[in-house]
């Protein structure tokens, strides 16, 4: 198993960030760029929650259909239904609280338990650098968001 925990924070509103994150369009593929347009599914959504499979490149080729749950305020969380690499249970969250500077303070809480040989490797990679390679890629999506917000 491996934690992975840490804070970004961002001019965007509270509101834009957790629009972008529930945001299970034909275009989540291009705000959130690791997700392969081929893997991804949006099986069910509804006001406060989503069943959706989405995959990568990344660490070889994963894919997870998660349940997407954001009827807490301000909190996203995506539970792992089904994995080729990840157990059914493991999941990340997604915070989003209002920064002092009027953006917002986003913390991220990943919780991966492998399910297999690969998964055991991915999730080794994970504990290794998965805190700088998820951080990365959040405040890339970000970042790509705040310039499409001040063109």
């Amino acid at each position: 198993m491996v934690q992975i925990r840490f804070e970004v924070e961002t001019p965007l509103s509270p509101e834009t960030v957790l629009a972008t994150a529930t945001d299970f369009s034909d275009g989540r593929p291009e705000i959130w760029s690791d997700i392969d347009p081929a893997k991804y599914r949006v099986h069910a959504s509804g006001p406060h929650s989503a069943d959706v499979t989405e995959g990568g490149k990344s660490f070889g080729g994963i894919w997870a259909r998660e349940r997407y749950d954001w009827s807490t305020p301000g909190t996203v969380t995506a539970e792992v239904q089904a994995s080729n690499v990840f157990r059914s249970g493991s999941r990340w969250e997604l915070r989003v609280r209002p920064a002092a500077d009027g953006g917002s303070r986003i913390e991220w809480t990943s919780i991966r338990r492998p399910n297999s040989l690969r998964g055991v490797i991915v999730v080794l990679m994970l504990r290794l650098g998965g805190r700088r390679y998820l951080s990365a890629y959040l405040r890339k999506t970000l970042a790509r968001l705040e310039r499409e917000r001040a063109s």
